[in-house]
């Protein structure tokens, strides 16, 4: 499973809400959007093979009883939740915001509260909670954090009891630090360089070791980078994020030295993926996969004319992917070569989903918008709709979805719902 940072979206012609409150939650002004928001949809595109009649949209009743084995009934309706909880979360869309491990299932929020997975009891609360626009960074056991004091910590804790674990400070010359990735031996951070008066206009990445919270490298970045919106990972020996300003960026994660960067042709302002060696970034009609080691690309993909492509997730050597033409790919990450392509989402009017998690032989995608989204559930054999999971709320905030492996957790709002697994 590769995801970005660790973490999006416009439909229908039309700027999304839930990406404007993300993007100003992460520190952005609006006069910085402009028109990179505004994304086309074609409504006359075609998707190919796969498609299947339009399933049930459904809002089971409070108290309905979920099916037997976790299974979806066979009129296609969805289960009914395990469990359903209000909590203090405070999102703004990004995939990295809600996070199931160790028994328990986090929504970004103050306080940072963990819910049991099993019967959504409290667990453990954090006053000052994660700082909004800052990933909930798991790696290594650990649950790395922002201080939400603003003093300049980057702290990690237990997730199972919310003990802290490991603290880190990179500087008094630096602000807000804030952890974009992690990998077996050292966290990286992006923080705020300060000037002489108290401002600030260069930023730098920094790696720090998991285990004594020492600084390894630091390096700066250039001016007119930002701290914000700033996707990252670790594969390998590989550091690379990309950021608003169109870059793409590769690192030796040991030194910190810049191995190659590029301009991409569209601004990403979600996930990209990595797979072995390559990096997978959607740029609008395309999806191109560049190596890590010199950045030549190996493979590209477009999609119908007008569509653009959303964002990506591998999942069991798989990447999935949808289109703003409501179409739902599956492809060979290593080679881009099509499994499968659906044009369910179309056939029933669905929204396109934005986020993916696997629970055995079904493939869940939350979407951005609300009206005809929710959490859909494929079959990830074909890309068949099964069903739609919509708590009929009406809230304005962008669905997200986290799995343990057994049970798929969904956060709209201020409500977190436990669902079957498949």
């Amino acid at each position: 499973m590769s995801k970005g940072s660790t973490g999006y979206g416009t439909t229908a012609g039309r700027s999304s809400r839930r990406r404007i409150l993300r993007l100003a939650g992460a520190g952005l002004t609006m006069a910085a959007l402009g028109a990179g928001l505004t994304g086309c949809e074609d409504e006359l595109a075609t998707g190919g093979a796969g498609s299947t009649p339009p399933p049930r949209t459904t809002s089971p009743e409070p108290g309905g009883k979920a099916p037997e084995g976790g299974k979806a009934p066979e009129d296609g309706q969805a289960p009914a939740p395990l469990w359903t909880k209000s909590t203090s979360a405070a999102t703004y869309g990004d995939n990295d915001e809600l996070v199931a491990v160790g028994g328990v299932v986090i929504a970004s929020g103050d306080p940072l509260a963990a819910l049991d997975w099993a019967t959504g009891a409290e667990r453990w609360s954090l006053p000052g909670g994660a700082i909004p626009g800052a990933p909930l960074l798991l790696g290594n056991d650990t649950l790395y954090l922002a201080s939400g004091k603003y003093d300049g910590s980057v702290i990690g804790y237990a997730p199972a009891s919310g003990e802290e674990t490991w603290r880190s400070h990179l500087g008094k010359e630096y602000r807000q630090p804030r952890p974009v990735a992690v990998d077996g031996t050292q966290v990286y951070v992006i923080a705020e360089i300060l000037e002489a008066d108290g401002s600030s206009r260069t930023n730098v990445i920094a790696a720090l070791n998991s285990g004594t919270g020492k600084l390894v490298w630091k390096e700066q970045r250039d001016l007119g980078t930002q701290q914000n919106g700033v996707h990252a990972a670790v594969q390998g020996r590989y550091l690379v994020y990309t950021d608003f300003k169109k870059n793409l960026t590769v690192r030796d994660a040991a030194t910190g030295r810049q191995v190659w960067t590029q301009k991409t042709t569209k601004t990403s302002y979600g996930p990209f993926a990595v797979h072995q060696d390559l990096v997978i970034v959607p740029q609008g009609q395309k999806l191109q996969a560049f190596a890590l080691s010199d950045g030549s690309e190996k493979w590209s993909v477009e999609a119908e004319q007008f569509t653009t492509f959303r964002e990506p997730t591998v999942l069991d050597d798989v990447l999935y992917i949808a289109d703003s033409g409501r179409t739902l790919w599956a492809l060979d990450p290593r080679t881009g070569k099509k499994a499968w392509q659906s044009t369910a989402l179309k056939d029933s009017g669905a929204q396109v989903p934005r986020q993916f998690v696997r629970v055995g032989s079904t493939l869940y995608g939350a979407t951005d918008l609300d009206e005809q989204g929710g959490i859909h559930a494929f079959d990830a054999k074909n890309g068949a709709l099964r069903w739609t999971f919509n708590d009929k709320s009406g809230d304005y905030h962008a669905w997200l979805v986290a799995t343990d492996g057994k049970r798929v957790f969904a956060l709209h709002g201020k409500k977190l719902h436990a669902l079957p697994g498949a």
